[in-house]
């Protein structure tokens, strides 16, 4: 199976001053937790000072998200050239770009293809609408997204996938561990499809939504669960350390 990821995605919080105080209090506790990657993805302006903060330890940098083109008149943009000397993983199609920024697959298939191109991991970011949940859609809906984000790429090699139900992101309304293997299983199969059975299962499968201390080890036990993409509790050093020590344990 793969090596487990929990990654904190710290979305737009925390000043320079308080990244940097953060990464440190977090620094030693998550570097004593082994048979798991930890990965910090604060936000682009404290990419640097936070790799500067960790640095020596096993922590991990990510971005929250990319442009697909190397270089160019985008203003505002951050290239993956750009970011991979600071970071080896790089969120990509998360809920909040898909709503808020008219992300589409094909847009997104764009950005994973250029994430590959220059070294970094995407974590692919899945996930149904409450809307489509409870139509009975959300199988199809999160193996279309898989499936357009991954078109025309023919190895699985770096992927990592994570899956967040839309509805539970920030609402304190987690899956079920059952739930969200009903999914993950459904995601497991698509990448067999796509890549055969040895691949697939060397794909890290992320649950994301309202992950706890408290509810980890519910879905660290989930046979197709390899690790969290952690949201508001990545921006508490225990509670995120809490949930890697969970996942790792599990």
């Amino acid at each position: 199976m793969p090596t487990p990821i929990v990654a904190g995605n710290w979305k737009m919080n925390t000043t320079l001053t308080e990244a940097i105080a953060l990464a440190s209090e977090m620094r030693d506790e998550l570097d004593t937790i082994g048979g798991i990657e930890k990965v910090l993805c604060p936000p682009f302006i404290s990419l640097k000072a936070v790799k500067d903060a960790v640095e020596g330890t096993s922590i991990r940098m990510g971005a929250q998200n990319m442009h697909h083109e190397d270089k160019g008149a985008y203003t505002g943009e951050v290239s993956p050239g750009m970011l991979s000397e600071l970071c080896q993983y790089v969120i990509l199609g998360h809920s909040e770009r898909r709503q808020y920024s008219w992300e589409t697959d094909e847009v997104i298939n764009r950005k994973v293809r250029a994430a590959l191109a220059a070294g970094l991991r995407p974590i692919l970011c899945v996930g149904e609408g409450l809307e489509e949940r409870e139509e009975g859609l959300a199988k199809s809906v999160v193996t279309a997204q898989l499936r357009g984000a991954l078109n025309h790429i023919s190895s699985s090699d770096t992927l990592a996938i994570a899956y967040e139900p839309i509805w539970a992101i920030g609402t304190g309304m987690a899956a079920t561990g059952k739930a969200a293997e009903e999914i993950m299983s459904a995601i497991r199969s698509t990448l067999i499809d796509l890549y055969g059975s040895a691949a697939a299962m060397e794909v890290p499968l992320l649950y994301g939504g309202s992950v706890t201390p408290d509810n980890v080890a519910e879905y660290a036990s989930q046979p197709n669960v390899n690790g969290a993409l952690v949201g508001g509790a990545s921006l508490d050093a225990k509670r995120f350390a809490g949930i890697a020590r969970g996942m790792a344990t599990g």
